[in-house]
């Protein structure tokens, strides 16, 4: 959705009519994920819901839709009597749900878009599935929500669904009942998310935080590099930064911003910059610690953070030597094995060729 919205708003502030495609639901190798979307106005369209596969069925639906106003919920899946049929060739299976949009109906999709380009949280519920208002749709905000589903109670359970989602940046359909009854599945209702990227805190200014620095950021982490000597932290250094911190590591880890998305890389390899600094990242709630250095750095830094009083289960946390094992011997190249690992761990692939495995390419997300 963040690939279309810019085409989108100029079309909604240009007052069209225009349909928007979305993504809702992926079975087995679906080609993209929930939130994936494409907008369709006049012969034109922007985006993408299957990488090519279905685009000119989706296509021609978005412009009934539009005729229409009335919003649609299909499933596209595998060809299997035509080659030139409708369908996925990946073998997966994924459902489109296709909208009118215009300001009369969608007003909020203004202030959407400048939260999204603030990188302020907030989160779009809509109902695609069920007896309900189809096409109904509210706006959640951490602190406030516009629009309604439907019903008061309705609007309460998912906005309390919608902002736990948020708070994790996750996108996908939550199911209830009429009234809001969790223990029902009669409406889909798919919620997108637009949550500020994930943070990737980058410690050591080095020729491999540079590296490391370029494939966070092509990743979509917003990438901090810090390092307590300012004249190797630079901007200068670090172009692909979003920020570039001079302080000593534990110091602004202590009081930087953390979740459960966060990657902390320390490639600093020095005692008096490293052990200090993983005494309080294997303390926070953040997705993945990793810390540079040979087999016997890491074994001494182990027997460090030990007497400093760290727990076992607190160093099982500890990726260390940092990435996969691909041989890397460059920045670049050990970039790519962090990033490798930063991707296994997100959605639990295996790390092996997928010639040597079998069955789904695309597992369920962990």
């Amino acid at each position: 959705m963040r690939d279309v919205l810019g085409q989108v708003l100029r079309w909604w502030e240009e007052g069209r009519r225009f349909g928007l495609a979305t993504v809702v639901g992926t079975f087995r190798s679906a080609p993209r994920p929930p939130g994936a979307a494409m907008a369709v106005l006049d012969g034109e369209a922007v985006g993408s819901v299957s990488g090519g596969c279905v685009e000119g069925a989706v296509y021609e639906l978005a412009a009934q839709v539009v005729a229409t106003g009335t919003p649609v919920l299909q499933r596209y899946g595998v060809s299997d009597d035509d080659a030139f049929a409708v369908g996925l060739t990946c073998g997966g299976i994924i459902d489109v749900f296709v909208e009118p949009v215009s300001k009369e109906d969608y007003p909020e999709l203004g202030e959407v878009a400048a939260d999204v380009a603030a990188r302020r949280p907030v989160a779009v519920a809509t109902i695609v599935a069920g007896p309900g208002r189809v096409g109904a749709r509210r706006v959640v905000w951490p602190d406030r929500a516009a629009g309604s589903l439907g019903s008061a109670r309705l609007d309460d359970a998912v906005d309390d669904d919608v902002r736990g989602m948020l708070a994790q940046g996750l996108t996908g359909v939550r199911r209830y009942g009429p009234e809001g009854e969790r223990r029902l599945d009669d409406l889909g209702v798919f919620v997108r998310s637009f949550a500020p990227p994930p943070r990737m805190l980058v410690f050591g200014a080095i020729d491999f935080a540079a590296a490391v620095a370029r494939i966070g950021r092509f990743l979509g982490y917003h990438v901090v590099v810090c390092d307590a000597r300012p004249v190797f932290a630079t901007a200068k250094r670090f172009p692909e930064a979003d920020e570039v911190v001079v302080a000593w590591p534990h110091d602004y880890l202590a009081a930087a911003e953390v979740d459960e998305r966060t990657a902390i890389c320390v490639l600093t390899h020095d005692p008096k910059f490293d052990v200090p600094l993983l005494e309080v990242a294997l303390r926070t709630p953040a997705a993945y610690v990793g810390a540079m250095g040979s087999r016997r750095t890491h074994a001494d830094r182990l027997a460090r953070l030990r007497e400093a009083g760290l727990t076992e289960g607190e160093l099982a946390r500890l990726r260390s030597p940092i990435g996969l094992d691909l041989g890397a011997r460059t920045p670049e190249e050990t970039a790519v094995s962090i990033a490798a690992e930063l991707i296994q761990l997100r959605w639990g692939g295996s790390g092996r060729p997928l010639t040597e495995t079998s069955g789904r390419i695309h597992g369920d997300s962990p």
